[in-house]
């Protein structure tokens, strides 16, 4: 009996409460669908254990941050004197107190009024979203935006207008049509890597009385003069309404934050909900992150050797013939498609130590499923001629040269997706995860 008809097995016999059949139905149809018969009763994001000598690509660590003594000592500091502090709702927070300052920091850090630290990247993205559209606001939403955006756009109960992936004229058309709204990008696309045209988007937006959200999450701390973000590198600080991000990415902490003017600061506490019906971040979070900006500014050299690795590996990878669909980043991704090509190139990569993490729908578009590389400051030379040395050698074996992606980059199309073919609903469910 093979794992997925033991865990179907398992569901009928169970002794836990017995759910509906509805929810039997759902729980078996992935085990049944995704797990026996899509990946042959194994599981794609759960392959070999990585080794002492394996290199593991899997962290949005991208500057090699996460253990610096600094961070820890910080951390540690704080749960010694305060362990968790007093856990309640960050509308009560007023006064002299470390979560209040950072945000200011950070703010002034991002060339913002002000900001707002949240629970979570996802968190900010919902809360905002939710907070500044109704039932009667279109939100345009690039269709690779990430899910956090397009989640916040319905808990908001707004329409949302898929725009076709970097495509400013798809956006502008959709925007002429349906009037003025919300558009919301991701600075740096977390599947593809590829960077948004934040200064097209924003002359649109100016030009046609739309305010403009964009997520930082994958640019804030590996770009600008002092990783301060895409939209400061491009000086459009004054162009974006607002500005997002998760601190899990280059910030290697947990919490999310919104740059807003200084009304608007108050007004987000009192009004969205994951920000009024969440405790506030711990104390060693804050004094973390804290630490971590500090770092992130004075420590240029890590973004340099970022930005010199990703460079490389990718250079090196569309050199052999793989397909990066417009990666300009530290994400680099190889789109197998179809989830058994993805099983497939993970075994592969996976044999010769190399470990990437697997995206699959809903993190991505059905059939478009991939091993995305997340390239860090700690890489050697070495360790980037040995994945280099891997791609090449399984390219031919894993049939590189018959993957859809390939096929595209061979016709030297620009493949935007099935944007009108689909639903806003189906669009949402294929958005970004990570």
């Amino acid at each position: 009996m093979n794992n997925s008809v033991t865990v179907i097995h398992s569901i009928q016999k169970s002794k836990a409460p017995r759910l509906s059949d509805d929810i039997r139905l759902r729980v078996e149809k992935y085990y049944r669908q995704r797990v026996r018969d899509t990946w042959q009763g194994r599981n794609i994001m759960h392959g070999k254990t990585p080794g002492a000598n394996d290199l593991v690509l899997t962290s949005n660590d991208y500057l090699s941050i996460a253990t610096h003594p600094k961070i820890r000592d910080a951390m540690s500091a704080s749960m010694q004197h305060e362990g968790n502090g007093m856990l309640m709702s960050g509308v009560f927070l007023h006064g002299e107190n470390p979560q209040l300052a950072l945000e200011n920091r950070l703010a002034r850090f991002m060339h913002a009024e002000a900001g707002v630290l949240c629970q979570s990247g996802y968190a900010a993205n919902t809360g905002l979203i939710q907070s500044i559209a109704g039932e009667n606001t279109v939100v345009y939403a690039d269709m690779m935006a990430h899910m956090s955006l397009w989640e916040g756009i319905r808990s908001a109960g707004a329409r949302a207008v898929p725009f076709h992936h970097n495509d400013v004229e798809n956006l502008e058309r959709q925007v002429l049509r349906n009037g003025p709204g919300i558009v919301v990008v991701d600075a740096i696309f977390s599947t593809s890597g590829s960077i948004s045209p934040l200064r097209e988007i924003a002359a649109i937006c100016e030009a046609n009385g739309c305010v403009f959200v964009v997520d930082e999450s994958h640019s804030l701390g590996t770009h600008g003069p002092n990783g301060e973000g895409l939209v400061v590198a491009m000086n459009l600080a004054d162009k974006v309404h607002f500005r997002t991000a998760s601190l899990a990415k280059a910030f290697a902490g947990r919490a999310g934050f919104v740059t807003c003017s200084r009304d608007f600061q108050e007004y987000f506490k009192f009004e969205s909900f994951p920000a009024i019906f969440s405790s506030t971040l711990l104390p060693h979070d804050v004094a973390g992150i804290d630490a971590t900006l500090s770092l992130v500014r004075q420590e240029g050299w890590r973004r340099r050797r970022l930005h010199d690795n990703a460079a490389r590996l990718r250079e090196e990878l569309q050199s052999i013939g793989y397909n990066l669909n417009e990666s300009a980043s530290q994400i680099v991704s190889l789109e197998a498609g179809p989830e058994e090509n993805t099983l497939i190139l993970r075994d592969a990569l996976e044999s010769r130590g190399i470990f990437g993490a697997p995206f699959i729908a809903p993190a991505t578009p059905k059939n478009r499923s991939l091993i995305r590389f997340s390239v860090n400051t700690g890489l050697a030379d070495g360790d980037i001629d040995r994945i280099v040395r891997a791609c090449r050698e399984i390219r031919d074996p894993i049939g590189v040269a018959d993957w859809p992606s390939s096929r595209r980059l061979s016709r030297g199309s620009r493949c935007h997706g099935e944007s009108e073919a689909l639903s806003v609903e189906s669009l949402a469910r294929a958005r970004v995860v990570a």
